[in-house]
């Protein structure tokens, strides 16, 4: 069964972004490629236990098993050796990446504390969005019971496109809740 993002998209989406950037093949709209999950452990160098539980919680939301990504250099002044794992990494891509966009935007993201919309400016230059999330605990599928460690982790969502605005085009057209520009952040 194809996730209902992915329907929307080419039923709704690409032929209005065909009509807004006035270009008439399919294949040179801006679509989304990949999205990278990503959760940074530091504590692991002293707790085992806290990567595993980043890695549990990644594979329950993101229905994949995670990468574990290692040191590159060591550092003493956190006591970190080079080849130590200290993270670990999903890519989404295809039906799985669009199931997991559309629980993003329509479960996660509203159950974030005081949200107001995702920063607008956010993109790399390269049409690419990342944007990140201080408790992994905003995905409902996470038994809060379960995971006692609060994980932030971050969330890269890559496009076709090298412009930024077609990017951002596209991610509103998805339903990515971004604030407009002259909103004010909320100061935390």
């Amino acid at each position: 069964m194809k996730p209902r993002l992915l329907e929307k998209f080419n039923q709704e989406i690409l032929p209005s972004l065909a009509e807004k950037l006035g270009r008439k093949n399919r294949l040179s709209l801006p679509r989304l490629e990949k999205i990278v999950l990503s959760m940074g452990v530091g504590s692991a160098v002293s707790e085992k236990k806290h990567l595993d539980m980043a890695i549990s919680a990644l594979t329950e939301i993101s229905a994949q098993k995670p990468v574990i990504r290692l040191a590159t250099k060591s550092v003493a002044g956190f006591r970190l050796r080079e080849g130590s794992p200290v993270g670990c990494m999903v890519t989404l891509r295809g039906a799985r990446m669009y199931e997991f966009l559309d629980r993003l935007i329509s479960l996660a993201l509203p159950r974030v504390r005081d949200f107001r919309g995702l920063k607008p400016k956010a993109f790399d230059g390269q049409g690419n969005y990342s944007l990140g999330l201080s408790e992994q605990l905003v995905f409902p599928e996470l038994n809060p019971d379960k995971y006692t460690h609060v994980q932030g982790m971050n969330i890269t969502l890559v496009t076709s496109t090298s412009s930024n605005e077609e990017a951002r085009t596209l991610l509103v057209g998805l339903g990515l809740p971004l604030r407009q520009e002259g909103e004010a952040a909320i100061a935390t």
